[in-house]
Order: C-alpha cells, then sequence, then structure tokens
C-alpha cells in the first residue's frame, strides 16, 4: 500500500474508490487525484486528504493510473498522458465498452492494462467488480487490480471476450433492479398502499431474498419453490410473469446491452 495511486477524472465512482481505498488502509498521501474542475479538486483534498495534481503530473508520478472518465473522453486523456507515462506503470481502465488494445496501442509498448468493469453499488461498498488482463499485464497487475478494488465490493477474474457480457449482465444490473422495484411499486398503489409503504415493502423483500441469495448456496428455483404453495398466491404470480414473456423480456434487454457494449467497443457511438 506505499505505492503511489491515482485516480484520473475523479467522478463519484472515482470518490467512491477513494473513501473505499483509505477505509481499506491505504494512506491518503499515496492517493492522487484529478478532475476536470480544480474546485472539485479542492473539495476532494478537503474531504479525504489526498493530493490533486495534473493528468501528466499523475502520469510521471503514480505507479497505477485508475482511469474513470466517461469513454468519449478516453482518447483525449490518453493523448495527453502518453508522452509522459513510463511502460512499467499499471494502468486501469473502468471505461465501459473501451479494449485494452485501446490503451496498448496509444500507451508505450508493454504498458500492462487491466479492464474493470465495476457498477453504481461500489458507492455502498456493494460493488461487483469484473476484471481482465490484457496483453501484458501479469498475475500481480490483476492481483493488485484486485486489491484497489476489493475496498468496494467483491471482484472476478473473467477473460476479456467476456467483458461485454458482464457489462450487460453486472454493469448495467443495478438498473434492472431499479426498473422493478419501480414497477413492483406502482403495482403496490394499484393495490391500495401508499407509495411509502410500498416502497419499503419491496426493497426489505428485495434485500432479504439477495442475502438469501447470497449466503444460502441456494439455486434460485429451489428458493422460489420454498415461497411457491400449490394452488397459492406465488404461483399464480409466476403464471402471468410467464405469459406476459418476463422470462424472454429479460434475455432480450441483456442481448441488447451486450449488443451496445459491442459497438462502443467498435468506436459506434449512436
Amino acid at each position: 500500500m506505499s505505492q503511489k495511486v491515482a485516480v484520473l477524472g475523479t467522478g463519484k465512482i472515482g470518490e467512491a474508490l477513494l473513501s473505499g481505498m483509505i477505509r481499506a488502509g491505504w494512506a491518503p498521501a499515496d492517493l492522487l487525484v484529478t478532475a476536470r474542475r480544480p474546485e472539485r479538486a479542492e473539495e476532494l483534498r478537503a474531504r479525504y486528504g489526498v493530493t490533486p495534481v495534473t493528468n501528466p503530473e499523475a502520469a510521471k508520478t503514480a505507479d497505477t493510473l485508475i482511469l474513470t472518465v466517461k469513454p468519449q473522453d478516453m482518447g483525449t486523456l490518453l493523448d495527453e498522458l502518453a508522452p509522459h507515462l513510463p511502460a512499467d506503470r499499471l494502468v486501469i481502465s473502468g471505461a465501459a465498452g473501451i479494449p485494452t488494445s485501446f490503451f496498448e496501442e496509444r500507451l508505450a509498448t508493454g504498458t500492462p492494462v487491466v479492464r474493470v468493469m465495476t457498477n453504481t453499488p461500489a458507492l455502498v461498498d456493494e460493488a461487483m467488480s469484473v476484471i481482465s488482463a490484457g496483453s501484458h499485464a501479469t498475475a500481480g497487475h490483476l492481483a493488485h487490480a484486485e486489491e484497489i478494488f476489493g475496498a468496494v465490493g467483491k471482484t472476478l477474474r473473467v477473460p476479456e471476450s467476456q467483458q461485454d457480457a458482464c457489462t450487460a449482465l453486472s454493469g448495467s444490473g443495478p438498473a434492472y433492479f431499479f426498473y422493478l422495484v419501480e414497477a413492483m411499486t406502482d403495482a403496490g398503489i394499484l393495490l391500495g398502499l401508499p407509495r411509502d409503504k410500498a416502497h419499503d415493502l419491496i426493497v426489505q423483500s428485495a434485500i432479504g431474498a439477495a442475502v438469501m441469495l447470497r449466503d444460502s448456496g441456494e439455486h434460485p428455483v429451489k428458493l422460489r419453490e420454498n415461497v411457491t404453495s400449490p394452488a397459492g398466491t406465488t404461483i399464480n404470480a409466476i403464471r402471468e410473469l410467464e405469459n406476459h414473456g418476463v422470462r424472454a423480456a429479460l434475455i432480450a434487454a441483456l442481448e441488447a446491452a451486450r449488443d451496445r457494449s459491442r459497438e462502443l467497443a467498435s468506436g459506434k457511438k449512436d
């Protein structure tokens, strides 16, 4: 943890990562940040005791650079970093849809690059971060990325060829659950419940179900069957979900998200 780590383009996810790293034992003096606005950088200094720097300064000083800018801004950032970045520095990309080859072609030959897809539950230390190695990244580089992102949740190594699927399933995943809660809340209102009570019922049910899935070791089918009595309320609801093609719609939705991730990787923006 004595190595210098720089977070470039420190927005909400970057700040969540900083906060988690400090709680996990990183010294604020070893953490550098860059931000588009000077006042944002000063805000981070005041809040966490980290050191604001410019992007070129981060490239020259940090042992590990975590790039958290938006995908459309990544090319410009790499152009700024490349003249100052030695080939022995680890570059970690958090940009959706951009392959490690994009970085390797623009940085010094041999630069190790690790690609990470995390998600917004990093804000509450419950992220799912999926990690893949570029051509020059070693097992040690992957372990270092796991140490960093493990500060805000769980990590999983996958081949880079599976990153688009992981983006569809996990990177975008929280939005699907929020959408489901929104729809179930509307249903609760239709059934006569006040919005706040419907919301509380659904959120706690979601938390309980998630903990059971994580901790029980049971298959979700088994857990669902435990709630589903013969000729009861749950099986009638499940029948309607199947009649309306909810399972097929979810599969189609995730395929669409995966395909969009591939389009972004190929440079297609619209």
